[in-house]
Parts: structure tokens; sequence; C-alpha cells
């Protein structure tokens, strides 16, 4: 009897922590999944290209602040409780997602409109750093001996679920709203959050404080310095930076490469409808959420250094020809296109600029960028070939006699004209033929990525928990699992696009995560220890056999 009661509490504890995680990511990734309207409603100000890039910025920003939102809630959670620091949390991303649905556009007030969406993208970035550290450490010093892997494995499904419950809502809306969603349909996926808090706030209400917490608070062995204990210590600090190389920055460039840059590389360089992507996305994601579970318990069994390393691996491996499978069976015609007619820019180097603006004042008028914007906001991939500043630019289209040249230096108006004359003829698609999509395949090899995703991501709570004690848990996990995930993760997509657009090779930009993965294995192999079965790190510090409830 006791043991169901206490298996009855466990259920209750990761229910409720994991349940308001996921409203919480659900509000968190909104943004992402909606990048493009946004970048129209508030980023209208500046051509299409940088807009684009400024909305990915915005979504960036979010990241760019959780580890001092770790730092901050890390501390607070250590010293006054894991159950008050995560209510505190959810109440300021609830509120702030609320606000993005109710901001006025940048046609109604200018400027005004991204600056309030990037402070409220930053609120929701600092609630952010506070809550996942919160629920991980919550659910882990409940979870019996032997057992943390799975315990918060259900704590990792958290962010692919608020994921696919915001692209749920988000098709829902499209399919009922029809073109009015870009107009203002969109802002209701936001405006749901006010009904999403409610209930997480009410939910969270009914736990009790940590077990852990609760007995070091009672025998006096809470850190009165958290921060100092955690960083200021060369021993823990090390710890931390390892665990950040080691561990998470190569967790977080495989889980947004599989979820994020997947939908924004199938969306935005291949051309495929909005909606087909999103159905994409949501298959995939359901196929290959339990897959969180399955690798949470086997770190149990094996190890979770085992098992996240092996997904980075794997993912190094795999990347290129996944996402180069994702071109042949996606968009067919771009393939064949760029195999029978390959496109080249031929300029003088120094007179091409990298079209990026912060501002959004500069004027990209040189006939090699006019030509380099055209081709990608076509979604063209290119080669750049040096030539003498006097020959001036051009595009050439295709092979030897065959190849057709256009003069870059033309009327811009004209030379667009020309260029997407030429492209058509030579087989360019402007957008995918849906009917051409092989849907099976395309969502086979997305669910790949998202395997992926739940290899590295399923047991590095466990693992995060179980390399630091308790006392400073909080913290001391919190930082490395935030600045990998909101650096190394976050800036994934605009740091692949840029590379991309700098490059003209639509897969560049994987060059990112698996540089960061590769990295992440080699340190992780050398720097880290396997925590599995050992019990993880009491009060203060060392090794102790799991408390059967607390597992202290």
């Amino acid at each position: 009897m006791a043991e169901r009661a206490i298996g009855r509490a466990h259920r209750r504890v990761i229910f409720a922590s994991s349940l308001g995680t996921a409203f919480e990511w659900y509000d968190f990734y909104l943004y992402g999944a909606l990048s493009v309207i946004i970048s129209r409603q508030f980023f209208s100000g500046v051509n299409e290209t940088t807009g684009f890039i400024f909305a990915l910025l915005a979504f960036a920003a979010g990241f760019f602040v959780r580890p001092f939102g770790a730092l901050v809630f890390g501390r607070l959670g250590d010293l006054v409780g894991r159950k008050h620091t995560f209510l505190i949390t959810i109440v300021i991303m609830g509120s702030s997602t609320a606000l993005v649905g109710l901001l006025p556009s940048y046609a109604s007030i200018g400027v005004a409109a991204p600056v309030l969406l990037v402070a409220l993208r930053l609120l929701q970035g600092l609630a952010l750093g506070g809550e996942y550290g919160g629920a991980a450490v919550y659910v882990a010093e409940h979870a019996p001996a032997g057992r943390r892997g799975y315990y918060t494995s259900w704590i990792q499904t958290t962010a692919t679920l608020g994921l696919f419950l915001s692209l749920l809502v988000i098709l829902v809306c499209r399919l009922l709203l029809g073109e009015q969603f870009e107009i203002w349909g969109w802002r209701i996926p936001f405006l749901l959050s006010i009904l999403l808090l409610g209930i997480s706030v009410y939910i969270r209400l009914q736990l009790e404080e940590s077990p852990v917490f609760v007995e070091m608070r009672r025998e006096g062995a809470l850190s009165k310095a958290p921060l100092t204990e955690a960083f200021g210590r060369w021993p823990n600090l090390r710890l931390v930076l390892f665990a950040l190389i080691g561990a998470t920055a190569g967790q977080a460039v495989v889980w947004y490469g599989g979820q994020f840059y997947a939908l924004f590389f199938l969306e935005k360089v291949l051309q495929l409808d909005a909606q087909a992507v999103t159905i994409i996305m949501i298959v995939s994601l359901l196929l290959a959420t339990p897959f969180f579970v399955v690798f949470g318990a086997l770190s149990d069994r094996v190890g979770r250094k085992t098992v996240v390393l092996g997904g980075c691996l794997l993912a190094v491996l795999t990347y290129f020809p996944t996402f180069r499978a994702l071109t042949h069976y996606a968009n067919p015609a771009l393939e064949a296109a760029v195999a029978s007619a390959p496109v080249t820019v031929l300029a003088d180097p120094s007179a091409c600029a990298f079209q990026f603006d912060p501002v959004g004042r500069k004027a990209f008028g040189a006939p090699c960028d006019v030509a380099k914007a055209a081709l990608a906001r076509a979604g063209v991939p290119y080669d750049n070939e040096s030539v003498p500043a006097a020959d001036g630019t051009t595009v050439r289209i295709g092979h030897g006699a065959q190849a057709v040249l256009i003069d870059a230096g033309a009327e811009p108006v004209a030379m667009r004209a020309a260029l997407r004359a030429a492209l058509d003829a030579a087989g360019y698609p402007g957008r995918a033929d849906m009917n051409r999509v092989n849907l099976p395949v395309v969502i086979a090899l997305t669910t790949w990525l998202v395997v992926l995703v739940t290899m590295v991501y399923g047991p590095i709570a466990a693992w995060l928990v179980e390399l630091f004690p308790a006392r400073i848990r909080y913290s001391s996990m919190s930082l490395p699992y935030h600045v990998g995930n909101g650096w190394f993760g976050g800036f994934l997509p605009v740091t692949a696009f840029a590379i991309v657009a700098a490059t003209g090779n639509i897969y560049a930009g994987l060059w990112y995560p698996v540089a960061v993965a590769a990295l992440t294995v080699v340190v992780g192999v050398l720097c880290l220890p396997e925590t599995a079965g050992k019990g993880g790190r009491g009060a203060t510090g060392g090794a102790r056999p799991a408390h059967p409830v607390s597992g202290r």
C-alpha cells in the first residue's frame, strides 16, 4: 500500500511538473513557429531577407538571456526552494506571451513594435532560464534510486510537446481562418497562453516542496551563497565548463537542428507550403516523442554519457546525408535544376557586401548584392567565382556554351525579371510542387532527425542533476544547460542561414551543428564522468546512496 502511495505521489509530481513546463515551452516556441509571419508584421520596414534574419535574431534574443535567467532563478531556487521559483517563472512567461498577441504591428506604431517585441522575448528568455532547471531538479529529487533517467525523461518530452502543441494550434487556426490568419489570426495562439497560464498556476500550487530541499533546510545544509559556491570555486566551475562543452552544447545543436532548422529548411530553403511543413513536423513529433522516455530509461541501464554522446555522434555522421535527402524527396525539381544548370555568381569579391544590416539603413544596390539577394529570395543555391573588377558582375546559369549569362549591372528591376525568366527556363521552381513531394519519405527523414533529438535530450537532465551537489544543484546545472541551449542552440537558425547566405550553398549552414556536436563528443568522452547508478551527489558533495524517494 505504501509503495502504491509513493507511486501515485511520483506520478503526480511528474505530471504537474511536466504539464506546466510543456505549456511554458508552448509559449516560447510559438514565436519560432511563426517567425515568417512575425518578420512581415514587425520588421516590414526592411527588405524581406533582412526582415527574416531580424525575426530569427529576435527569436534568438530570448535564448541569449536564458543564462541570466538561470543565474537569477537558480540562485533563488537554491535559497528559497524549487516550487516557489518555478511558480514565479511560469507567471512571467505566460504574461509576456499573451502580450505578444496584443502588440500593434510595425505598420501601426513603427519602430516601437519590434522594440516591444524584443523586450517581451527577453522576458520569456529570463523566465525559461529559471523554469527548466527547477522542473528538472524537482522531478529528479523525487525519483527513486536507479530511475532518475526515466523520471526526468518525462520533463524532457515537454519541450517537444510544447512545440507540438504550438504547431497544432497554429494549424487549426490556419485551417479555420484561411487568409485571415496571416493578417490577424496569428495572434490567437499567443492569447491562448492566458488560459494555459491559469491551468499551470493552479496545478503547481498543489505541489509540495522537494523532499531534498526540505531535508537540507531541516539540517541547516542550505547554501548561503549558491552562485559563489557554484561558479566562484574552481573544482565546481571546471565541472560546469565541461558540462557545457562536453554535454549541453552538442545536445543543443542537435535539438534545434532536428526540429527548428529542419522546419526552416523545408519552408524557407526548399520552398514547401507552410501548412504542409507544419503537418510534416507534427507527424514527426508524434512518431518520435515516445523515444524521449525510451532513451531516458535506457540511460538508467547503459549510462547517460553513452546515450547522449552516441546521439551527437550519429548527428555528425548523418546530418549532411539527411538534409540532402530532404531536398531530393521534397523538392526534386530544385535538385534536378542544380545538377543540370548550376548557378554561379561571377564577381570581384570586394564588390560584394555581407547583406545583413542590423539597423535596416543600408541600401545594398551594388550589382553583386542585387543578384545574390534575388537568388537568395528565390531559394536558389549558387557558387561564387572571382573575376577582375573590370569584368563587372554576371550570373551564369548552366554549363559551357549552353550557359545563360545575366548581366547583373543592368537596371535592377529588369535584371531580376531576366534572372527569373532564365531560372524558369532552366527548371528552377518558384515554389516546391507539392504533388511531387514524397511525403512518407520526408516524414521518415524528419522523424529520424527528431529521434536524434530524443537521444541527446532524453537523459540530459538526469546527467546534469547527478553531476552537481544538491545544495547548489539548481544554479550549477541551469547555467550550462541554458548557455548550451540558449546560445549554442538558440543561435543555430540565424547562424546557419547567415552561412548559407554568404556561401550560396544551402547545406553549408549544417557545418555549425556538426562541428559543435563533434566537439561535444570529444570533450564529453575525455572530461565528463558517467553518473548513472552512482546515486548522484549529495547535499554537500561526494557520492552517496540514493534515498528511495528523494534520490539523495
